[in-house]
């Protein structure tokens, strides 16, 4: 998940559903399922591993290399309320 503005530990709750499901049926929101919530904790903020970016232009003798990493949040879904 992106990163959020959260520090560990901390619960959030997200109110804006897309779809939910249970063994009897699927709820698909339009665009989003009103009343629904999913609550979650957060349990880290991360950066990923290294994306190597190479840019490689044959007969000019270009290339570039780059890296990234993107921030993340790593969030644990506690409770779905429909």
């Amino acid at each position: 998940m992106e990163k959020l503005d959260a520090k560990e530990g901390e619960k959030l709750t997200f109110d804006h559903v897309l779809l939910a499901f249970d063994e009897k049926k699927t709820e698909v929101g339009t665009p989003y399922l009103s009343g629904a919530k999913v609550e979650a904790e957060v349990l880290r903020q991360a950066r990923a591993r290294k994306v190597i970016v190479f840019k490689y232009k044959p007969k000019v003798h270009s290339r570039k290399k780059h890296g990234h990493r993107q921030p993340f949040t790593e969030v644990e879904i506690t409770k779905i309320a429909l």
